[in-house]
């Protein structure tokens, strides 16, 4: 996995080569809104083309990431359909309903059944290289690819491209200095469950870290947003917790009444846990912080998998789930 990590930026710029080439037909009615159908590795690139365009999509973007879709497709839908194997069932099963939508449907994936249903239905479709071990690691490739499509059917400029270059450039100048950062956090959080909170506007940096704390870390971990969890979690800081560990994301352009709320915060959740880290992005621009924090949190789960002699590729629980659902 350390391998796969260190190969961020490398993915980055390949993935915008990738985009640059691919061949997206124009929709054939107006859009009004976007829909993006992926799970887990493929479903979270969805959630940061969400979060990235947010400012200047003119339509909604809603992810979904079930066996069902929402009533509201139509034919005036973008339809993003993101599996990186091509076989994931439940975005398969919802395929089956959107193409009878009328939507613009636009696939991404590396081959399989999406690949093969592409095909037959002569779907637009970006293929991505099939030779990574775990999806998780190929976020590059889905939501870059997933930014290209917004652009080429006319919802956002092109100005991500360079924002993402970018971002690689950060990364490769920052690589070493990440992961020193990376290791000492790892092990401010070992033997502890890391609690993540984050401003609203980058949720999807908070759900990806979680997400690699549970799979290449093995463990449990929660996230919440801020503002919103002034309204409920808050209250939920009442005993005395030191097995639980903070991890506080921040940005130097959070909202000023953010970065107040989460000042006080730190002031009454350190009452119950003596584990509080505060973590800067980097960059110049919203892209590029939350790629920056991305790559930080990667190579945080790696090196607590290694702290606790795991090994961050296996995932023998979802395989033996996988293989359960087929027998039934």
């Amino acid at each position: 996995m350390d391998k796969l990590i260190a190969r961020f930026a490398e993915q980055i710029r390949e993935a915008i080569e990738i985009g640059r080439k691919a061949e997206i037909g124009k929709p054939a009615n107006p859009i009004n809104k976007v829909y993006i159908a992926g799970l887990g590795g493929s479903g979270i690139g969805g959630n940061f083309a969400a979060e990235f365009s947010s400012l200047k999509c003119p339509v909604p973007i809603n992810v979904g990431k079930g066996y069902t879709v929402p009533g509201y497709i139509d034919e005036h839908t973008l339809i993003i359909v993101s599996s990186y194997s091509g076989n994931t069932e439940e975005t398969l099963a919802c395929l089956e309903e959107l193409l009878e939508t009328g939507g613009h449907i636009v696939c991404i994936t590396s081959g399989g059944k999406l690949k093969k249903i592409a095909k037959e239905k002569d779907l637009d479709c970006i293929l991505i290289p099939d030779d990574w071990p775990s999806p998780r690691a190929c976020l590059g490739y889905s939501m870059v690819q997933q930014m290209f499509v917004l652009h080429y059917c006319g919802l956002i400029s092109d100005q991500f491209i360079g924002e993402i270059e970018s971002a690689a450039d950060l990364l490769d100048r920052e690589e070493e200095d990440i992961q020193t950062r990376a290791r000492q956090i790892a092990g401010m959080l070992h033997g502890k469950t890391p609690v993540i909170y984050i401003a609203d506007r980058m949720e999807s940096v908070a759900v990806r870290f979680r997400q690699q704390i549970n799979e290449n870390s093995k463990m449990l971990c929660w996230h919440h947003v801020i503002p919103e969890m002034n309204h409920n979690e808050l209250v939920g800081w009442r005993d005395q917790r030191n097995d639980l560990a903070v991890v506080m994301f921040r940005n130097r352009d959070d909202h000023p009444r953010i970065q107040m709320r989460m000042a006080i915060n730190k002031e009454i959740i350190t009452e119950y846990t003596d584990s509080w880290i505060e973590v800067y992005s980097k960059g110049s621009s919203h892209i590029q912080r939350a790629i920056y924090l991305v790559h930080l949190g990667d190579w945080i789960s790696f090196y607590l998998a290694e702290m606790r002699n795991m090994d961050p590729i296996e995932v023998r629980v979802i395989d033996f789930l996988k293989g359960e659902l087929a027998r039934k």
